[in-house]
């Protein structure tokens, strides 16, 4: 029986649970093999996630399991994602006791945020149908590599997702990803644009990816330049260990170019970066300032937003916000 939820569509047998590690067969279904089993959970400025855009300024608890169904060579996680699971910690938390670990920390939203969704899927969701029940609003990030009904039913439980585009190239998927294709990420890509609140985060590896720049800007320009895009330069890890750390000034160069395309460009990850604050893409006015912490995130330090307009042009700039509904009182 083949599993459904990401585009290896894995044949699952009794010794083996998928490229992911997490599914088997059972009575004829696909499911999971640690359902509600997490590696952590924890508190987190959502800038830090990073989302930008939506809700600037509140709480998150980022929560995440084991695996996933990507192969990065250079993969910063990978301690998570490539680790046996039989070998790993996992705390056993219901869908309630983690609404209540995020109440008691005065969060406004859950964002599955620390491996890949779709290796958890059906807890995901579960926990996402709850936290909507509660008020919170639900977000992920993923690396995009989901079925179309998978697709579909992300897109129906969350509010927000920050989608990993690696690169607009099979050569990069196929040498650097472990999978051969990387039009089925772009189709979920172009779809999650149109249906829910959508930011796009590129990790730069020096002498790999960072030529395609431009390209990535273009193709997130003809799908919506209006998307925030994510850029951090990757301190490689994994199997690329002692690769080079890619070039500041020589990304910033790129970057650029690519700004005449993209409305809002961020690349962080290094202290005292100047591209982690929103400007007004008409007039330059700045709108929105964060500061760079040195991660692949930073922190909100002033929403200049007057009625979601530039305080120095009046164009609007939207951001996912806020609403009565999704208040969450501390109990």
């Amino acid at each position: 029986m083949r599993c459904s939820f990401c585009e290896r569509r894995c044949d699952l047998s009794d010794d083996f649970h998928g490229f992911c590690q997490m599914y088997k067969v059972e009575e004829d279904r696909v499911v999971e093999r640690y359902p509600f089993r997490w590696s952590g959970y924890q508190s987190s400025d959502i800038e830090m996630i990073p989302f930008y855009h939506a809700y600037p300024g509140t709480k998150s608890l980022v929560v995440g399991t084991m695996g996933c169904n990507l192969d990065c060579k250079y993969c910063l996680n990978s301690h998570i994602a490539k680790k046996q699971v039989e070998e790993s910690r996992l705390y056993a938390l219901t869908p309630e006791q983690i609404l209540k670990a995020a109440r008691l920390a005065g969060c406004h939203n859950i964002v599955f945020g620390v491996n890949e969704v779709t290796v958890s899927f059906p807890s995901f969701l579960a926990l996402a149908k709850a936290a909507k029940k509660q008020g919170f609003a639900v977000g992920c990030l993923t690396n995009g590599y989901l079925t179309e009904e998978a697709a579909e039913l992300l897109a129906e439980h969350v509010l927000f997702i920050n989608l990993s585009l690696k690169s607009p190239s099979n050569q990069f998927y196929r040498h650097y990803a472990g999978i051969n294709d990387v039009g089925p990420i772009i189709r979920n890509l172009r779809f999650f644009a149109e249906r829910v609140h959508l930011e796009i985060t590129t990790p730069i590896v020096q002498d790999v990816n960072d030529h395609e720049i431009p390209e990535i800007a273009r193709l997130i320009a003809e799908i919506d330049p209006c998307i925030p895009w994510h850029l951090f330069r990757l301190l490689p890890e994994y199997k690329m260990q002692d690769y080079q750390y890619p070039d500041i000034k020589r990304i910033e160069g790129l970057l650029n170019i690519a700004r005449q395309e993209v409305s809002y460009v961020y690349f962080s990850n290094f202290v005292g970066s100047k591209w982690v604050s929103t400007d007004c893409p008409l007039c330059g006015t700045p709108v929105v300032k964060r500061v760079a912490l040195g991660t692949c995130g930073a922190q909100l330090a002033a929403d200049l937003r007057v009625n979601e307009q530039c305080a120095g042009c009046g164009y609007r700039i939207p951001f996912l916000k806020q609403s009565a509904s999704e208040q969450v009182a501390v109990s």
